[in-house]
């Protein structure tokens, strides 16, 4: 069992292209998206649901009506501004830190358990596969992303599966860290702009500090030939893996659109035998480690 985690230095490289395109050329895989703070490999896999399940992390106050006494000692601490002058608390800015709970003098305060989310493990076209959607302005995502990734490995390990295909979050940040724990092998989406490269060099760094094999293929290559020549040189020098060149094509767009990977939907253009030939050079790679 291999996991591969696609990821990028920043959004919007085409790395859910890319994921999604694997899932359809893959014999052998489970899926898992850990995007969590924005999931879409979703909408082009279209996964039917078998479990569901709510993701709790960290701790909220809660107020009981009935205990309250208005004394106003608890609005009078929390720094957050989380609680109303009615002594109702606002989830959203609570941050759980228990100053109210402590200085409540009657108990009326309890701490409660705070739904973050919810993940799924469903079953695609493709194979199945574990996904979650994080609440609106909710933190602990790497903790979520961790939950993703070991239903993941216990699907591949009870089917007997060949690869953990991870579609990562961009950036450099907790999620990411937590998507590439574990992984045999990393690809990152990048694009030929100087944004691109810098953010390139920064997710470069990160899997180097983790000894993570690193490859590494440029998206819209066509659109600054000369940089993406830079990038490829840059890569070289590095020691990392360059697998491949995608050019721009409004064909991806209306994949996207039709809810299909790329290499489904037109399995003639030239982005999608760029993207097999980046499959087959990722597969290969992979399965000699």
């Amino acid at each position: 069992m291999k996991s591969i985690t696609i990821i990028s230095g920043k959004g919007g490289t085409g790395k859910t292209i890319v994921t999604a395109s694997f899932a359809a050329l893959a014999s052998s895989k489970v899926m898992a998206d850990c995007d969590v703070d924005a999931a879409d490999l979703h909408l082009i896999l279209k996964p039917e649901v078998e479990r569901e399940e709510v993701f709790e992390g960290g701790k909220a106050a809660e107020i009981d009506e009935e205990k309250c006494i208005s004394c106003g000692r608890c609005t009078e601490v929390c720094r957050y501004e989380a609680i109303s002058d009615d002594f109702v608390v606002d989830p959203i800015k609570c941050e759980g830190c228990a100053y109210c709970y402590n200085v409540c003098p009657v108990d009326a305060i309890s701490l409660e358990n705070s739904r973050l989310g919810r993940w799924y493990i469903s079953n695609t076209e493709y194979g199945p596969m574990v996904h979650a959607r994080l609440g609106i302005a909710e933190e602990n995502s790497g903790k979520l992303v961790a939950i993703v990734r070991q239903n993941a490995s216990e699907i591949a390990k009870s089917k007997e599966l060949e690869y953990i295909i991870v579609d990562g979050p961009p950036g450099i940040g907790c999620p990411v860290i937590a998507s590439i724990t574990g992984s045999d092998l990393l690809l990152i989406v990048t694009e030929p702009t100087v944004s691109g490269l810098h953010d390139l060099q920064r997710v470069m760094s990160l899997a180097k500090h983790f000894d993570i094999k690193t490859l590494v293929c440029v998206n819209k290559y066509d659109l600054n030939v000369a940089f993406t020549d830079q990038m490829q040189e840059y890569c070289e020098k590095s020691g990392v893996g360059f697998v491949g060149r995608i050019p721009f094509d409004i064909v991806v767009t209306k994949a996207v659109v039709n809810g299909e990977p790329v290499v489904e939907y037109s399995k003639d253009s030239e982005v999608s035998k760029s993207i097999r030939r980046i499959w087959q050079r990722v597969e290969a790679i992979a399965r000699e480690r």
